[in-house]
């Protein structure tokens, strides 16, 4: 196994040297764990953290995105409906309001006059040939 060299900068944060006193079975050259937990790559919890709150907050989002789409689909169809129901209402008021005179004495003479009946004891006359 090839020994590894220590960095200029790690020597300093290494534990200091004991001259000659090396524990039995140590090789000489071996790095003490703080120098070795030095080495490794430091981890940024505070940067970490916010790129989870990040990630939270774009979750939060999504979460909304759909009912949001729907609420704007249904306000638009909800404005058609209501414009439908009173054309509508105006249409039915129409349509009372034709039914009730057509159910008048007079609507029902006229009409029965135009179907060529006539009131009883009347006498009917027929004219043909008129000119135009």
């Amino acid at each position: 196994m090839p020994m590894r060299t220590i960095p200029a900068a790690l020597r300093s944060r290494a534990a200091p040297s004991r001259e000659g006193k090396s524990p039995p079975g140590a090789n000489a050259g071996s790095v003490s764990a703080y120098a070795r937990a030095a080495a490794r790559p430091n981890i940024r919890w505070d940067r970490l953290g916010r790129v989870f709150l990040l990630g939270v907050l774009f979750v939060i989002l999504l979460m909304y995105v759909s009912p949001l789409t729907r609420w704007v689909t249904q306000k638009n169809t909800a404005q058609e409906d209501t414009a439908e129901l009173h054309q509508l209402e105006s249409t039915n008021s129409e349509l009372k309001a034709r039914l009730k005179s057509l159910q008048s004495p007079q609507a029902l003479e006229l009409r029965a006059r135009k179907l060529g009946m006539v009131k009883q004891n009347e006498r009917a006359f027929v004219v043909e040939n008129l000119p135009r």
